[in-house]
């Protein structure tokens, strides 16, 4: 299945922007002309909205595509409920917030046979599913392919962070691949099935209960940088048209809960479509990196990617924030992170390398694993990193070997029962900051 699923990735092409007008058709003249519900649509089609935002939101802000399809959504028999395995969702009450500092490492080997869906283990989040506030952290690790399972979440969208092998994902808007260094974002109630690159797969999720993803605005940066629109890519349409005898489990996450029914065929069938909710892969090595080029370490706002506003301006409800190759040339300057106490609660991972303020401790900060800061819980460089970028020589130096990631929101995140006593959290982390001594000479 692997082999398969690289094969049609790499002849994958795709459409570019993001929050574009896109239009897509996998048969010609599939799509309608003029309007967007004719009487009877092309080819005996069926057209169909699918809304991501209500109908009277701003028309910049507004989120909404038009499907046309082999059969129509509505056609479906009962959801019953299913077991919800290993994924949790707000409001997390299995534990209490906590103010202590958290790393885990990877995410354990799976069963033989565990498909991302089964392989998906939520770390934490806040909110409310049911007032499409908050958000969710998510790992995964899986080993198999998705097999005539079909999954869509009606609580958030759902960004997807690849750290160890490929994900091939199948939605009802066309195909698009994810390789580790890139991210794709599934948004609220599309529907897609994961296939695997390779003979495993790890990553993280971050799925977003509010408003949906958005570029962040520049400000006195300009008109350009950070991530660039044109960068973003959307797939062609393309369409499943499978048999009666080859029956669908579809799974929905519902106000925190997965239900399942089993359709008697495939509802990735999609033959055109246009509109502006959308999935979307972006590679995270076309970041445009803004930094200092006299003094001090900027904060880190300036590495976002993708930032979900909530009701207050500049306080998101979840930032995307990628720490990506990029020079130091700050005079007389600290250069890793500072120490610091932030309002926003930050959850950490690792895609590849190293990060430059986490380079000492116990188990160590390695790819695959995470750590937790909540709101004003105090962090920055450990013990090692510290000493040694308190003596380093200052000359321009380019960090090009790692590649971390940053899920921030404007809530503590709860973490899951499963998480709090997980056997792959590290122990004694707080040890990492131990033996800062006191060089005080007053």
């Amino acid at each position: 299945m692997s082999g398969d699923a690289r094969k049609t990735a790499e002849g994958l092409t795709y459409l570019s922007g993001f929050g574009n007008e896109h239009s897509s058709e996998a048969v010609p003249g599939a799509l309608p002309e003029g309007r967007n519900a004719p009487q009877r649509a092309p080819l005996g089609l069926y057209a169909e909205q699918l809304s991501g935002t209500a109908f009277t939101e701003p028309r910049a802000h507004n989120r909404r595509s038009w499907l046309y399809r082999i059969r129509p959504s509505a056609a479906h028999p009962e959801f019953t409920r299913a077991d919800n395995r290993a994924v949790r969702s707000a409001p997390f009450t299995e534990t209490v917030p906590d103010p202590n500092r958290r790393r885990w490492d990877p995410l354990p080997e799976p069963e033989p046979g565990t498909d991302w869906l089964a392989g998906l283990w939520t770390l934490g989040g806040n909110g409310d599913t049911t007032q499409r506030t908050g958000m969710a952290v998510h790992l995964y690790h899986a080993n198999a392919s998705m097999d005539r399972r079909v999954f869509s979440d009606a609580d958030g969208e759902l960004l997807i962070v690849p750290e160890l092998g490929g994900l091939l994902l199948r939605t009802e808007f066309g195909l698009l691949a994810a390789n580790p260094g890139e991210v794709a974002l599934i948004p609220r109630g599309v529907r897609f099935r994961v296939e695997l690159l390779d003979a495993s797969a790890r990553g993280y999720v971050c799925e977003n209960y509010g408003a949906p993803f958005r570029l962040p605005d520049l400000g006195p940066i300009g008109a350009n940088g950070l991530a660039n629109a044109r960068d973003f890519r959307a797939p062609v349409a393309a369409y499943e048209d499978a048999a009666a005898d080859e029956p669908v489990d579809v799974v929905n996450k519902f106000c925190g809960n997965l239900w399942t029914a089993t359709y008697d065929h495939s509802p990735l069938d999609v033959v055109a479509w246009h509109g502006n909710h959308v999935p979307y892969v972006y590679d995270l090595r076309r970041f445009n990196v803004i930094g200092s080029i006299s003094y001090d370490h900027p904060d880190p706002s300036i590495f976002t990617v993708l930032t979900s506003p909530s009701d207050t301006p500049g306080l998101a409800g979840v930032d995307f924030v990628v720490f990506a190759p990029r020079w130091l040339v700050g005079e007389d300057t600290f250069r890793p992170p500072y120490f610091h106490r932030n309002v926003m609660s930050e959850y950490m991972g690792l895609i590849e390398g190293a990060y430059d303020a986490k380079t000492g401790g116990k188990g160590g900060f390695v790819p695959g694993g995470g750590s937790l800061h909540n709101m004003m819980s105090a962090h920055g460089p450990d013990k090692e990193t510290f000493d040694k970028a308190s003596s380093a020589e200052l000359k321009p130096q380019k960090i090009e070997d790692g590649l971390a990631f940053m899920f921030e929101t404007r809530w503590p995140v709860t973490v899951a029962a499963q998480a709090a006593g997980a056997g792959h959290l590290q122990r004694g982390y707080d040890e990492v900051w131990r033996g800062l001594e006191r060089h005080f000479r007053g």
